[in-house]
C-alpha cells in the first residue's frame, strides 16, 4: 500500500506516491484542476492502479503559521474530495515547497518551459518525502 500526495493548485494538481515501504517519495505526474469530474476520474484510476492507502493534501500556511485564504480553497478541495472518494485524507505543511521544487528543478538544467510542466508534481514529492521523513522519525 502507498502514499499519494496532492500538491492542490487552481490550474494544474501536482500528484507524487511513496514506494511501498514508505520511504521514499518520487513525482508522478500533473493533473489539470478543472473539470473537477475529470481530474476526480484520473485520481480514482491513479488510486486504483497504484493500491493506494492515505491520500496527503498539502496545507498552505503563511510563514507566521496562520491560515489565509489559500488554506480555505485546499480545505474545500478536501471536502469536495471527501466525498468523492474512500480512501482517508491527511493534511501537511506545505510552506515553500513550489519555492523548493523551483529550485531543484533549476539546478538540474530544467528548462524554463518543462519547469512549469513539472514543479507541482515535483512540489507534491517534495511534500510527500517530509511527510514519509516524519513518519521514520517516529518509527526510529
Amino acid at each position: 500500500m502507498r502514499i499519494l500526495a496532492i500538491d492542490h493548485g487552481t490550474v494544474r494538481m501536482g500528484i507524487a506516491i511513496s514506494d511501498e515501504l514508505k520511504v521514499i517519495a518520487q513525482p508522478l505526474e500533473f493533473i489539470p484542476a478543472q473539470p473537477f469530474a475529470a481530474f476526480l476520474d484520473r485520481l480514482k484510476e491513479l488510486l486504483r492502479l497504484n493500491e493506494v492507502e492515505l491520500i496527503l493534501v498539502g496545507m498552505p500556511r503563511n510563514m507566521d503559521g496562520s491560515y489565509g485564504p489559500a488554506a480555505q480553497k485546499a480545505r474545500d478541495f478536501i471536502t469536495a474530495l471527501q466525498a468523492a472518494v474512500n480512501v482517508p485524507i491527511k493534511t501537511w505543511d506545505e510552506r515553500l515547497t513550489s519555492v523548493q521544487a523551483n529550485r531543484y528543478l533549476i539546478q538540474a538544467g530544467t528548462r524554463r518551459q518543462k519547469r512549469k510542466e513539472k514543479v507541482d508534481q515535483t512540489a507534491a514529492a517534495i511534500l510527500l518525502q517530509s511527510y514519509l521523513d516524519g513518519l521514520a522519525g517516529l518509527a526510529g
